[in-house]
């Protein structure tokens, strides 16, 4: 049984379908779109597998707490944990406010942790488990003063990831994949002269696809990575 957080679309949603296509069933996190996440759900039985939507702000202890609750006694485990939820909010530095900080860690970092927290104890009481964290080129390298509170949240989780990967040990296993630009919503309102000045310092000269980044996820939360914890795997497309 899979968890993958902000999965009515994006990278959570390409995650979902795909760890559905190799066999896991999966629970599908949303926190605004229920159509969108119903229909994520519908295209994960199509494949066969068990699904179903949960809203849910991870940000909201209370809320990751009922989430997993609620899963535990469906279905009796939760053997991958996908913390992919996120939001950015691009204003210029003198715009920005204490209240887009406080909002982007409470979502990027925090929910990742609340997540965490949560489930690994089950994960644990079974010896086995796989936490897979989204973070970003953002939080390692590709700084901008227009995100600087984003950047910083995925710093946060690359830390995270380490502090778990030990903590957790030896059953649990955590890693991270660090995108660089990928095809998705939260990029749609980006200019085209930025996107082209971007693609320009990318080697592949185009961001991802979402299912490129799915892919990465699904072998983090497979046994073909059962040697790896606390790694942090890029995926920029040879950005520069």
């Amino acid at each position: 049984m899979a968890l993958v957080t902000g999965s009515s679309r994006g990278i959570g949603k390409a995650t979902a379908l795909l760890f559905a296509k190799e066999g896991a069933d999966v629970i599908v996190n949303y926190k605004t779109s229920k159509k969108k996440a119903i229909e994520v759900v519908e295209g994960i039985q199509k494949i066969g597998r068990k699904s179903f939507a949960v809203k849910c702000d991870v940000s909201q202890e209370s809320e990751v707490k009922g989430m997993v609750e609620m899963i535990i006694k469906e279905f009796g485990k939760i053997d991958i944990l996908v913390n992919n939820a996120g939001i950015v909010i691009d204003v210029p530095f003198n715009e920005r406010m204490v209240e887009h900080w406080r909002k982007t860690l409470e979502v990027n970092l925090i929910g990742a942790f609340l997540c965490s927290k949560y489930v690994a104890p089950f994960m644990k009481k079974n010896k086995y488990g796989r936490i897979v964290n989204v973070s970003s080129t953002n939080g390692i390298g590709s700084f901008d003063p227009s995100s600087m509170d984003y950047d910083a949240s995925k710093a946060g989780i690359i830390v995270m990831t380490k502090s778990l990967a030990e903590e957790l040990a030896p059953y649990v296993l955590v890693n991270s994949v660090a995108p660089g630009w990928v095809d998705t919503d939260i990029n749609k309102g980006l200019s085209g002269d930025f996107i082209k000045e971007e693609i320009k310092r990318t080697a592949l000269k185009r961001f991802a696809k979402p299912e490129e980044i799915a892919r990465v996820i699904a072998f983090l939360a497979s046994d073909d990575s059962s040697f790896m914890t606390g790694s942090i795997i890029v995926a920029d497309g040879g950005y520069r």
